[in-house]
């Protein structure tokens, strides 16, 4: 969920933080050439905000969480059987408004996930949503307004009708660095549970499994408050019931991929320590971070707490409190089935998809490893904006998933002139086959040329 989007902002260093912000209104990338884009059989017009680029359109009609056999589909149906009495999204455009993915969900006019060089804009109102939060009023909105065209679209509908209870699972899209953890399409669950006064005295959350020994010293007080329209005592019922539902999904999951992963002779991971840490979030109050030590490190799983009431008031749901939390599914899956690089997951290779099976948790098996292929590329910045993003963009286009990842390895100012310069190493290697040095000089040309023509670099 949105959680998900300030918990990596939370953590970046911040020297990039502040980069974030300065560059935050704006962009290097040039104004889209063409007057209309296509995204998924529909048409939009573009302007100066667009910067979509053709790698990232042609992931929106991937659908990995459709094909049953991928590890991301695994994973999601798994997470959805968790949930019985929740109905299911899976198939909600990526396309959404800057209200659906910001305004909605409280987000500040210059917030840095705004901008577009952390965002990928299909004009200045339209963009890839960033994450699956951005239906979260849309969904809420349907429940109560009966709307069955998208109600029509929930599986498990009739457990939550009006959806009170809902899970979306979707590709979320963003601009990031290259690298074996990071990729600019990726996938999130997002869940919200509500209830009314009666309700919520009523709800039993399901037991805690054995195998949960719970770490839990957070504190609901000034630093992690209650919301002025609610009680401290319906707080703590909303809260109990969330992060029992929580220890228990995750508990379960990991004790199947410990099974799965048990070496002969090995004796599989039996209990799964949870602990619990206060966290910020401006949709969620209180708020927190879930933690779960599984192999020997403490993995978070998850950012989740309180909505905010306004969030179900606006939506027409005054009367009803709930929990919602978010988390990517990609850092889960590559863990669960041992899987070493992202860009694995969008591999069309069949010794990769041939290693899965519906419904189970496999280790997954390497099928190649090709040497990699080192390029450098050194540059004086244009006198206008540049940022790190754009780069790792234009890349992206040029090579595809044939770049590992791509990384500075060199900053300098001339003391001088003052004309600052950057180096970047690009390997090349590709997952499933051998590329020679000739095909990657030719793609390394590609890049230089348009590095110079896209933002007006110095080439040294």
């Amino acid at each position: 969920m949105a959680m998900s989007l300030l918990m990596g902002l939370r953590r970046l260093p911040g020297r990039q933080l502040q980069m974030s912000a300065r560059w935050r209104m704006y962009s290097s990338a040039k104004k889209h050439d063409t007057p209309v884009m296509e995204v998924l059989g529909s048409r939009y017009a573009t302007d100066e905000w667009t910067n979509a680029t053709p790698a990232i359109l042609d992931k929106t009609g991937r659908n990995l969480l459709h094909q049953e056999s991928h590890p991301l589909a695994i994973l999601k149906n798994l997470i959805f059987r968790e949930f019985p009495d929740f109905a299911y999204y899976d198939a909600l455009n990526p396309v959404v408004t800057t209200y659906q993915n910001f305004d909605s969900l409280g987000f500040a006019k210059d917030h840095p996930g705004r901008a577009r060089t952390d965002t990928y804009y299909v004009n200045e109102s339209t963009l890839l949503r960033t994450h699956t939060s951005a239906h979260q009023r849309q969904l809420l909105e349907a429940g109560v307004a009966g709307d069955t065209h998208l109600l029509a679209q929930a599986k498990n509908r009739l457990a939550a009708p009006n959806n009170e209870r809902f899970l979306v699972a979707a590709d979320v899209y963003r601009r990031d660095e290259i690298d074996a953890s990071h990729y600019p399409a990726f996938h999130q669950m997002e869940g919200v549970c509500t209830f009314t006064h009666d309700e919520l005295r009523r709800a039993q959350a399901p037991e805690l499994p054995n195998a949960t020994q719970l770490t839990d010293s957070t504190v609901i007080g000034a630093s992690n408050p209650v919301q002025a329209e609610h009680s401290a005592e319906d707080v703590a019922l909303v809260a109990a019931h969330m992060k029992r539902t929580m220890n228990n999904m995750v508990t379960r999951i990991l004790a199947r991929a410990a099974e799965a992963q048990r070496g002969e002779g090995e004796t599989a991971q039996r209990e799964f320590p949870v602990r619990w840490i206060d966290a910020y979030f401006p949709f969620t109050s209180p708020s927190w971070e879930m933690e779960v030590l599984f192999r020997g490190e403490w993995l978070e799983i998850c950012g989740c707490g309180v909505m905010k009431q306004s969030i179900l008031d606006d939506a027409g749901m005054r009367g009803r409190i709930g929990w919602a939390f978010g988390f990517g599914l990609e850092r889960l899956a590559m863990l669960l089935f041992g899987i070493p690089d992202i860009r694995l997951f969008w591999s069309t290779d069949p010794r990769f998809a041939a290693q899965f099976a519906p419904g189970q948790i496999s280790p997954f098996r390497p099928f190649s490893r090709h040497p990699p292929c080192p390029k450098d590329v050194s540059f004086w910045l244009p006198d206008g904006p540049f940022h790190e993003n754009d780069l790792m963009d234009l890349v992206r286009d040029v090579a595809g998933d044939l770049v590992e990842d791509v990384c500075l390895v060199d900053s300098f100012t001339h003391p001088k002139t003052g004309r600052a310069s950057r180096c970047y190493r690009i390997n090349y290697c590709s997952m499933d086959r051998n590329v020679t040095n000739t095909e990657i000089n030719e793609i390394q040309d590609r890049v230089r040329e348009r590095l110079v023509n896209q933002f007006g670099v110095t080439l040294r």
